[in-house]
């Protein structure tokens, strides 16, 4: 799964958990949580998805490293390897 793809999954995720929000429109280094407005239940779920959807385990003490599109897609990359 290349970079596009990934993002595109996590665009799809964000916009399933707020749905009145566009996450399209996040810049690489915006807070994903602030920017979006979503709450801490919201961006477990997030996370649980993003878990499902890429075959990924990301691990409660990583959630802080997550916090901006930029940092997930490089620590989602990485994963991947």
């Amino acid at each position: 799964m290349n970079e596009a793809a990934i993002k595109q999954t996590i665009f799809q995720l964000l916009k399933r958990i707020a749905p009145d929000t566009a996450p399209s429109e996040l810049k690489p280094d915006e807070n994903i949580r602030e920017t979006l407005n979503i709450d801490s239940f919201d961006t477990l779920q997030f996370i649980v998805a993003l878990n499902e959807q890429l075959g990924i385990a990301i691990p409660e003490e990583d959630y802080g490293k997550i916090t901006t599109l930029k940092a997930l897609l490089s620590y989602i990359l990485n994963k991947k390897k």
